[in-house]
């Protein structure tokens, strides 16, 4: 899809509208799996760990999102978010081991977001779009009971569905002097 760094940090967009029952094949994504676990990490600790969802968890979590929203904004809005969830392709949840030193579990938690962003510029290199949602279901215990993990143990850095897209929004940034201040 692009040929340097340079040109996929500056075109991976956050995907938001997936085309309809097309799944990125397996390999690819253990294969994104395999790069994402390069990012740096202190005391090389590697304390990610990826859960790719089947369509058993994926419905226990679309239900319990609905759940959610339903409890906040009503029955209309609850299938709505309902229907649009299980529209989308793939799932992956990316979590986190959580040391009990504050300062390494800021470490690792940087290190999974490093390994989220390796994940996703590799997908994009290979046409697969993706998006990290943080959403108030990830916090959820009853996710973590999905999971199978202790919340004690280990924080979910997100949840990322992934696939083909249908639409590729455009976004800017900043200037880069609006961004830098050299000090003397």
């Amino acid at each position: 899809m692009q040929s340097s760094i340079a040109d996929l940090i500056r075109s991976r967009r956050t995907i938001h509208q997936f085309r309809l029952n097309k799944l990125p094949a397996r390999e690819q994504i253990m294969a994104a799996i395999e790069l994402a676990i390069w990012a740096p990490n202190h005391y090389a600790t590697q304390p990610w760990y990826f859960y790719i969802l089947g369509d058993e968890a994926k419905e226990k979590i679309c239900q319990l999102n609905a759940e959610l929203i339903r409890q906040k904004r009503g029955d209309q809005a609850a299938q709505m978010k309902l229907d649009r969830w299980r529209e989308i392709p793939g799932w992956l949840v990316l979590t986190c081991d959580v040391p009990e030193q504050e300062i390494r579990a800021r470490e690792n938690y940087a290190a999974c977001c490093c390994a989220a962003q390796n994940f996703m510029l590799y997908c994009w290199s290979i046409g697969i779009g993706v998006k990290w949602t943080t959403g108030d279901v990830i916090r959820d215990k009853r996710f973590h009971k999905i999971l199978g993990i202790k919340s004690s143990q280990v924080k979910v850095v997100g949840l990322f569905w992934y696939g083909y897209p249908e639409v590729i929004p455009q976004t800017t940034r900043k200037p880069v002097d609006e961004v830098v201040t050299e000090l003397p």
